[in-house]
């Protein structure tokens, strides 16, 4: 028994040397400190590593290489770099490695985040034809939109301006919006099994950073205790699929009416049936649909919501905004009806505004991860099969040679041109770029257009504490959440 122990041990000692010294010999980016063995560069990187992520730029350039234990990370900063990777060398850098928040639910690699290759292709084609059939981007979608803003901001008024934190109300009302589009179903803000669900949502997407250790150390899951919330972060994956996957039996199987198409997963199940009946090769089924379920969910509701709660946080923090914001309001709408669709090209300071906090906030600092399905030359650099790429949005988001030395402070005239019209930037890319830019992207932005018109129309938004803002402070996770805070909503006259 203790030879084949000390057999083992050797052998495996054995391999990672020769990994290792393999790995020396390619001409890879450079790292920012020397990695350890079997741990890589885990013990230097900190909880929160914007800060070096932009130091280390400084030092090393636009590429540079991290080991996560034996797994090979290459960090692409500045925009030029990530345009040439993700847009001009699509077809390299598009592929999604096998990461644990996905490998957690019950069909990993599917649907259409973290799916490849033709089964990505087809479940994005379909997915997004069936999202613009629905209006996305136009008047028809806008009104589902503007039914759910009516319950949001009676929601605040009942508040009669007292300080209150709409973090989970602002959650649950973004995500009822995916819900009637996707479920074909929206739910009581008092439903308290829906309240659940948008709570485990947000913990899954502010404390996955820890979970993600797993990607690279496989067996800590088997540790006793739960020091990285890996198995809490598990079970809430596994409730949060398992509500949404009702909705596909229900939906897609039960209810499927060809004369009422009312859902994304209605539609997809009719998609499926006709190249069924066509005998047309597909690779849509009831995994890929579940899977388009939760990833639409997930990623339409907390990035979204999120950059409302960013919104006002900085507008709490620089109340002249506020003042500007309503006087527009006031000169192209007025007080006798709502803000609408049609009024977006008219509200040129609001754009600018949101717009602004989407750069400042850069909730996604890190990209979702990418790979490549081969080795490839960066630069002169040798990237190998495999590796991790890891493209960093601050590096362009918070670049002062884009936007200026003043690049940390909220300043939405930088969206504004010398004859007052709005303009944005190649450079403004918070929904990333390339073929795996953000699917709902247009959804997006037709909401916060319409939910922050609405919010600052019908009311002033003001600190809780009269004079004393609350701070510019968030948590470090997959999305960049703002700390909570409590706000006044003080219905305008």
């Amino acid at each position: 028994m203790l030879d084949l122990t000390t057999f083992i041990l050797a052998s495996s000692i054995f391999l990672l040397t020769y990994f290792w010294l393999k790995r020396s010999r390619l001409n890879l980016p450079p790292y920012p400190t020397r990695p350890l063995p079997l741990l890589g560069h885990l013990l230097t990187l900190e909880e929160n590593p914007r800060s070096q992520f932009k130091k280390w730029r400084e030092e090393l350039g636009d590429i540079f290489s991290l080991y996560m234990g034996n797994k090979l990370v290459v960090v692409v900063c500045g925009y030029d770099l990530i345009k040439e990777l993700l847009l001009k060398r699509g077809e390299e850098f598009s592929d999604r490695p096998a990461l644990a928040v996905d490998q957690a639910t019950p069909f990993p690699q599917k649907g259409v985040i973290f799916s490849n290759g033709q089964n990505w292709k087809e479940q994005r084609t379909v997915a997004l034809n069936i999202l613009r059939d629905f209006g996305m981007g136009k008047n028809r979608l806008a009104e589902k939109i503007e039914e759910e803003i009516d319950h949001f901001l009676d929601l605040l008024a009942e508040q009669e301006g007292k300080p209150s934190d709409i973090k989970i109300v602002t959650n649950i009302s973004i995500a009822n919006v995916i819900c009637s589009i996707v479920l074909g179903n929206r739910f009581n803000y008092q439903d308290e099994n829906f309240q659940d669900m948008v709570t485990k949502l947000t913990a899954i997407l502010t404390d996955s950073h820890f979970n993600g250790v797993t990607n690279f150390i496989p067996f800590l899951h088997l540790l006793p205790g739960d020091r990285f919330h890996i198995k809490k972060i598990n079970q809430y994956i596994k409730s949060l699929c398992e509500f949404l996957f009702s909705f596909v039996n229900k939906k897609g199987v039960e209810e499927l009416d060809e004369n009422n198409v009312d859902s994304l997963i209605s539609a997809y199940m009719l998609e499926l049936k006709s190249k069924e009946s066509k005998g047309v090769p597909t690779h849509l089924n009831k995994e890929n649909l579940s899977r388009v379920v939760t990833d639409l969910f997930s990623a339409g509701t907390e990035t979204t919501s999120t950059t409302i709660l960013w919104c006002l946080l900085f507008v709490l923090n620089h109340p002249d905004v506020q003042k500007k914001i309503h006087g527009e309001l006031q000169q192209q709408i007025g007080n006798n009806r709502k803000p609408c669709l049609q009024d977006k090209p008219k509200l040129v300071y609001l754009n600018a505004v949101i717009k602004e906090t989407q750069r400042l906030a850069s909730i996604v600092p890190q990209a979702i991860t990418h790979t490549c399905p081969r080795d490839v030359t960066v630069r002169g650099y040798t990237i190998p099969k495999g590796t991790y790429i890891s493209p960093n949005l601050d590096s362009v988001l918070h670049d002062p040679k884009i936007w200026g030395d003043d690049v940390m402070e909220f300043k939405p005239e930088r969206f504004i041109d010398q004859d007052g019209k709005l303009k944005t930037p190649e450079e403004f890319i918070p929904f990333s770029i390339g073929r795996r830019v953000c699917l709902g992207e247009s959804l997006a932005v037709m909401e916060l257009f319409l939910y922050l018109s609405s919010i600052f129309h019908r009311f002033e938004i003001l600190p809780a504490t009269p004079g004393s803002p609350p701070p510019i402070k968030y948590k470090f996770g997959l999305t960049i959440a703002p700390l909570p805070y409590e706000l006044k909503a003080v219905k305008r006259r």
